[in-house]
């Protein structure tokens, strides 16, 4: 009985290690989209000390409204988000300008759906950012929640 419960899980039941490295590779690349709630539009506009309708303006994509998406900006390592801020001597080190109050779906990196498809998936994202495998283990239960928090489907 043991076994058969064993199988229905995914393989990940033993935790997965991940700490960001401040590569920047999850917020630059090729074009994507950061999808976030009026909710944490509101939030990062009083953060940055501006009206909702600036910070819409400023950051924000509107050609998808009433859904909000934070614009891209190209850079040399491809498309980075507009909230992306990088060192600018290698190594180039990356943080978020609104980290504190990021989306949802930035602050569940990289415990989304498509990444934890399978192992290879898994190791597939790791040969493009250095914080796989490294760090802290977070728990079946913490990876679970957290992937159910992303908003994210496995596309």
């Amino acid at each position: 009985m043991a076994s058969q419960k064993r199988h229905s899980r995914p393989w990940y039941e033993e935790g997965l290690r991940f700490e960001c490295q401040r590569c920047g590779g999850c917020c630059s690349g090729p074009p994507g989209y950061v999808e976030l709630t009026s909710e944490e539009a509101l939030h990062m506009a009083q953060f940055l000390g501006i009206s909702l309708g600036e910070f819409q303006e400023r950051y924000t994509r509107t050609e998808y409204m009433p859904r909000w998406y934070l614009k891209e900006v190209p850079s040399e390592f491809g498309f980075d988000c507009i909230m992306l801020e990088r060192d600018s001597e290698p190594p180039y080190l990356a943080g978020c300008k609104v980290h504190k109050c990021r989306p949802q779906q930035c602050r569940t990196w990289p415990f989304w759906p498509s990444n934890l498809r399978s192992a290879s998936a898994w190791a597939s994202h790791a040969q493009q950012c250095p914080g796989f495998n490294c760090g802290p283990l977070f728990s079946f239960s913490a990876i679970e929640r957290l992937k159910n928090q992303s908003g994210l489907e496995d596309l």
